[in-house]
């Protein structure tokens, strides 16, 4: 299966068409406190002038089943990330909500003592389709450009991960992604301020040269 690339952070139609054009599977918009946030309307106008193969997935931080489903429905979202210790109900309503064709995406901040516990826990819920793992300061849960240890993650999250799908997130950048790629074999990974000219706004050679060395990698 080929690897699916995700660009996150999105603000601008521009940014999110450049996405999509240099390869992208997935575009991520943030609905949360960040200098990537954007709000309900950015992104309904922003939605229906992509391609609809791509992804288009809200990010949510704290929010209810009802401020998701809201948010869903009206900007045309085909998934949902969860970036928070969400009820472990939530995927379950979700999916009753929207059915099997929203992807619904939880995810773990990497701890070599407590992450394999955390995926154990998260590989019996039937309605995740995958697990993004990413790094974590203590200021900010996301888009933080800090590397976790891949080493220590791939011998205590990504070699034991059965059948469960994992997104590697957090720092990745066009000069690391391969390395990255190389050392944990995810299923997936996901780039925010790694190819920004600046919070909320994409470098353009940024993004074609992580998506064109991420593609190279995941075929090797």
């Amino acid at each position: 299966m080929s690897l699916w690339i995700k660009i996150c952070g999105n603000t601008s139609l521009e940014d999110a068409l450049m996405a999509a054009e240099a390869g992208a599977d997935a575009l991520g918009f943030v609905f949360a406190p960040s200098p990537r946030r954007v709000t309900q309307a950015q992104v309904a106008a922003i939605v229906p002038q992509l391609p609809v193969a791509i992804e288009k997935i809200g990010v949510f931080v704290d929010a209810s089943l009802d401020e998701i489903a809201v948010t869903v429905g009206s900007c045309g979202l085909t998934g949902v990330q969860l970036h928070f210790e969400a009820a472990p109900e939530l995927p379950a309503k979700l999916r009753e909500r929207f059915g099997a064709g929203i992807r619904i995406l939880r995810v773990v901040h990497f701890d070599a003592e407590s992450v394999a516990d955390q995926l154990a826990r998260h590989a019996l819920n039937p309605h995740l389709n995958a697990v993004l793992i990413d790094s974590r300061t203590a200021t900010a849960t996301g888009g933080t450009g800090m590397t976790f240890d891949w080493v220590s993650a791939r011998n205590t999250a990504f070699a034991d991960a059965g059948s469960l799908k994992l997104v590697a997130a957090g720092g990745l950048n066009p000069g690391n992604v391969a390395e990255a790629i190389a050392t944990l074999k995810p299923w997936g990974v996901d780039a925010v301020s790694g190819v920004e000219a600046a919070p909320g706004r994409k470098d353009p050679d940024k993004v074609r040269a992580f998506i064109s060395r991420a593609r190279a990698t995941g075929r090797e």
